[in-house]
């Protein structure tokens, strides 16, 4: 028998501790835990205050929603109150309405600048829409149907009707009707 040596060389073998790989994995699942729980709860948090802000300026809004109106509106009540002293001071009736007629488009303005547009246009065609018929009137002045005259103005807020136009609408008289 020859004394040879085998060719393949085992190297030790290093077999690894389960009970210690176990362990690092549970270190590192740990590890990710605590952060997406540290996620989650500022993500709530943040969540919270959002919630709260958003609440904060519903109530703002409506608190407050209706400066833009009184600031347009101050002028128009300055006027009055001016034009109430002039009254009380004057028998000129020629002053006094010409006041109203300058507080009136003070208003007219303040309620362009906050959205207001009026309906108050006689002659056009009568539409359900924007005009309440409050009677009907034979007239050969205008087409029958259309708008003969405006009672009360109506009012749209941002093209929303707030309220439509009291009008008298034309109808063909009786005598034309007849074949």
């Amino acid at each position: 028998m020859t004394n040879h040596e085998d060719p393949v060389v085992s190297a030790p073998v290093e077999i690894e501790d389960p009970h210690a790989q176990l362990e690092a994995d549970m270190e590192r699942l740990r590890t990710e835990a605590d952060r997406a729980r540290d996620d989650l709860l500022r993500a709530r948090a943040e969540l919270d205050n959002i919630r709260k802000r958003a609440q904060r300026d519903v109530e703002n809004a409506h608190k407050y929603g209706v400066e833009r109106l009184v600031d347009a509106l101050l002028p128009v009540k300055d006027s009055l109150d001016l034009g109430l002293d002039a009254a009380r001071d004057t028998d000129d009736f020629k002053s006094l309405l010409a006041g109203m007629e300058m507080t009136v488009q003070l208003f007219d303005a303040a309620l362009t600048r906050i959205g207001v547009q009026s309906i108050s246009e006689a002659g056009v065609k009568f539409d359900p829409e924007q005009h309440q018929a409050m009677m009907m009137e034979p007239t050969t002045s205008v087409e029958s149907g259309a708008v003969l005259r405006v009672l009360q103005k109506g009012y749209r807020l941002n093209e929303r009707l707030v309220r439509p136009a009291m009008v008298v609408v034309a109808k063909a008289p009786e005598d034309a009707a007849a074949p």
